[in-house]
């Protein structure tokens, strides 16, 4: 269940969050069988799906929410406050899926979308061969990391474009092209090496496709930051919905950490802890720690969100705080976790919530998107260095 109000009480009316609370002890309930599965239990995805949570940013024309971030961080942190592997299921879904559907090109955009609520999954990163042939692309590759894949119907992957036989080079640049393609997901063998320490039910395999046919229409950039439909919410580009997924990850698993080590401290089991000064006094920080983690991240995407309300580009100065707010929430929520940990003794080193709860957050801090690079690149910018740079889902980049 959502183990804080404060996740309700400044937007309980949103739709998603009153249905976040409706699900919430049934979603909970699956999280033991989902990790010793290592997926998300399709009953978990159907009950999620039917409450419109796989299209947060999916445009209102074709039935989905149009969120605007701020809503987005919050439907997100609520979910992951459940259970973390489901919650990032759905977050890392919303990401490939929302990138589709501000981005592809309409003809792709209605095939997909014009007839139902299509769950879209997997990595973008460019690891993949696609050679032009005519108005569409021969795909081959493997991609790691495709968290949700294995509850998608349509498969996120990212390639380098190849013509004449080398890198096609974006106009303008000597940057090689690298594209987005979607394709079905049962085009796609799924390899099945998902054992890993943490997040464990993500089912986060790779997955590969060797000489696949992707139509034009089916592939976009993935340095779009205007999305060609749908709300504000499309103005944030790829960069900014994977920073958005992550943060909500961050600040929704690592409130269900503290909440779960109070109540380990409020029971019998925990009696050790109830009497302990130095518990409070740890605890009491700890507390602080993410709540002033929380309100910096909801400061930045507030003032993004004020941004693409006027109908403004977002600068590279918010996104450097996008950012910013991102680590440092996943570096509380790792710090948390890991006094969670420390202080639990045995409850936490055998079989149950506070254990998987330690691992899926060490697992999260393993992710692209909250490297050690990144926050050099913030400090980059901090320092006043980053003249014609913009940041990309990889990093920042030189503008030419």
């Amino acid at each position: 269940m959502i183990h804080n109000t404060d996740l309700l009480s400044n937007h309980a009316e949103w739709p998603l969050l009153v249905e976040a609370k409706r699900l919430a002890p049934f979603l909970a309930s699956k999280a033991e069988a989902n990790e010793a599965a290592g997926q998300v239990s399709q009953e978990s995805i159907s009950a999620m799906r039917d409450a419109g949570f796989f299209s947060l940013m999916v445009p209102s024309e074709v039935g989905g929410m149009d969120s605007n971030p701020v809503e987005v961080l919050s439907i997100v942190e609520a979910m992951c406050n459940i259970d973390a592997a489901t919650g990032w299921v759905m977050m890392a879904a919303n990401v490939a899926t929302a990138s589709a559907a501000g981005f592809l090109p309409d003809e792709g955009f209605q095939a997909l979308f014009g007839n139902g609520r299509p769950v879209v999954a997997g990595a973008g990163a460019p690891t993949g061969k696609a050679v032009v042939e005519g108005d569409g692309y021969r795909l081959s590759g493997r991609w790691s990391y495709g968290s949700g894949c294995l509850n998608s119907d349509f498969i996120h992957a990212g390639a380098i474009v190849y013509e004449d036989g080398a890198p096609r080079v974006l106009p303008g640049t000597n940057t090689p092209e690298a594209r987005i393609f979607i394709f079905p997901t049962k085009d796609a063998e799924m390899l099945g090496n998902w054992d890993v320490l943490g997040l464990r039910a993500t089912g986060s395999v790779d997955y590969a496709v060797t000489d696949l046919f992707v139509p034009g229409e089916f592939t976009h950039l993935p340095s779009e930051i205007v999305g060609k439909r749908g709300g504000e919410g499309f103005r944030i580009g790829v960069v900014g919905l994977s920073a958005l997924g992550h943060t909500g990850f961050a600040l929704g698993h690592g409130r269900h950490v503290l909440d779960e080590l109070a109540k380990l401290a409020q029971s019998s089991g925990g009696r050790d802890l109830a009497g302990s000064d130095a518990f409070k006094q740890e605890f009491a920080a700890a507390e602080g720690k993410l709540r002033a983690a929380r309100a910096f991240c909801y400061e930045v995407w507030n003032d993004v969100l004020e941004t693409i309300s006027q109908g403004e580009a977002v600068a590279l100065r918010q996104f450097t705080l996008i950012r910013l707010a991102l680590s440092h929430a996943t570096t509380v929520m790792m710090e948390n976790s890991i006094f969670a940990h420390r202080v639990s003794g045995g409850a936490g080193l055998r079989a149950g919530w506070l254990q998987r709860a330690f691992r899926d957050s060490l697992s999260a801090t393993q992710h692209l998107v909250v490297s050690d690079k990144a926050l050099r690149d913030c400090g980059h910018d901090l320092l006043g260095f980053a003249t014609d740079m913009k940041w990309t889902p990889r990093g920042l980049v030189n503008v030419s």
